[in-house]
């Protein structure tokens, strides 16, 4: 790996750093202003969906420009949104962003959502750049690079956006995204990047190509498999993401459990650093369907009893494979698919996988409340399990993430002995190198 690559890294790094800041900080703002969970409820979901959607155009247009092109679009177009929300901050009242039924305040919240939105066309770009700059045998290990500079930009903006919030407020939040974003564009002004160049072959070069990119996908057997089984172990995983902190609060209190959470986020960066150091064996698919494994099992036991250290390790770990499950994604796609339409596919892949989450975060509260926790309260589970499970709500929520983890396990177990999972390990070992080794040349026709 070049130094050009590692200096990609950092910039891309700093610009995500200080968009989950935006995003963390106007989190906590917007609750401490407004007081209103539905308010927090409503733009999480408008965040989430966006995410969902955006993909397809992002990826498109990391396709149809250049790779640097496509980052300092994304850079700037987040400087230009914060310069608006700082605008808008400091020209209206502070009553404005009290009323949760403010249209400025959402504008305000909108503003600062596509401005963290824009960073996703980086996310793209940097797949899409260590096919470009990245010998094969080396892209496993760049991807885990990838994946320890996501677990550092979530633990930063974790740490810092509520204590600028909480020191400073968001004027300065802002106005400290603006100039390092500045910074960011100025630097990665200064990199170049050597690239195909681009020919656009069709007439309408920007729009979507959804019935295209799904071609490209189908094109290579057991490739949608593998999107629609990450989809659905998203989809299981949303029931964590929308239940982990009302179990996490019933064993410890809120500062132990946000300390927690500060340590446990080390696991992103661990599981990174191992990849990049380790590479991910001669067979990535092989791999992933192992993590899986070790993830669903973990899911499990982790909760098995009300232990917070149980349940600590048992995140840690769990932790410690999403970038291992992440990695060997992107090296397959990176292999298979051409690099032409490499960011139509990787935005396709997030698009698909990002809206499985919301979807359980929307159903799961209401099966909990009705189903699993008056089991576990005054239900038949009382006397069937209460005796070496517990009883009470928590012990509710933790067999539902028993019975989740359990679903996980079986369905991958089950994948893994598909006839996709097997024509797809076989086409990863048979697909020579699509990239000319000469990185520097060469004409990309999309």
């Amino acid at each position: 790996m070049t130094n050009r690559f590692y200096a990609l890294l950092a910039n891309t790094l700093t610009a995500s750093v200080i968009n989950n800041c935006v995003w963390f900080a106007l989190t906590f703002w917007l609750y401490l202003e407004t007081k209103s969970v539905v308010a927090t409820s409503i733009m999480a979901g408008i965040y989430l969906g966006t995410v969902a959607v955006s993909g397809f155009f992002l990826g498109s247009l990391v396709d149809h420009n250049r790779k640097k092109t496509a980052m300092m679009l994304s850079s700037v177009g987040s400087l230009g949104f914060y310069l608006v929300d700082l605008l808008l901050y400091s020209t209206f009242p502070s009553s404005t962003f009290s009323n949760p039924s403010s249209p400025i305040l959402w504008l305000f919240i909108l503003f600062g959502l596509l401005g963290a939105i824009a960073g996703n066309i980086r996310s793209i770009a940097i797949a899409t750049l260590v096919t470009i700059l990245i010998d094969e045998d080396q892209r496993d290990k760049a991807n885990g690079l990838v994946g320890t500079a996501n677990g550092v930009s979530f633990l930063v903006a974790s740490l810092f956006s509520g204590l600028v919030i909480g020191f400073l407020g968001m004027f300065w939040m802002l106005a400290l995204a603006i100039a390092l974003t500045a910074l960011v564009i100025v630097h990665l002004g200064l990199l170049s990047i050597p690239e195909p160049e681009i020919v656009v072959a069709e007439t309408k070069p920007n729009h979507l190509d959804i019935r295209g990119t799904l071609k490209s996908v189908q094109q290579i057997p057991g490739l949608l498999g593998l999107i629609f089984f990450n989809t659905f172990n998203n989809f299981l995983g949303g029931v964590f993401m929308s239940l982990m902190d009302a179990y996490g609060l019933s064993l410890v209190s809120v500062q132990v459990w946000g300390t927690l959470w500060g340590v446990l986020s080390l696991g992103f960066i661990v599981g990174g650093m191992v990849v990049a150091r380790n590479g991910l064996g001669a067979k990535p698919l092989r791999t992933l369907f192992l993590a899986n494994i070790a993830m669903w099992t973990v899911c499990i036991f982790f909760t098995i009893q009300a232990s917070i250290i149980l349940l600590g390790v048992g995140m840690f770990i769990y932790l410690c494979l999403i970038p291992v499950v992440e990695a060997a994604e992107q090296t397959i796609i990176q292999k298979l698919i051409s690099p032409e339409r490499q960011g139509r596919v990787f935005g396709f892949a997030q698009s698909v996988e990002q809206a499985a989450s919301p979807i359980t975060a929307f159903i799961i509260g209401p099966i909990a409340q009705l189903v699993f926790i008056p089991f576990m309260t005054t239900g038949a589970g009382v006397d069937l399990l209460g005796s070496w499970f517990g009883t009470g709500s928590a012990r509710g929520l933790a067999l539902l993430f028993t019975v989740t983890g359990v679903i996980g396990l079986l369905v991958t177990l089950i994948a893994m002995r598909s006839d996709s999972y097997r024509i797809l390990s076989r086409k990863y070992q048979q697909v020579p190198e699509l990239v000319d080794p000469d990185r520097s040349a060469g004409v990309i026709s999309s």
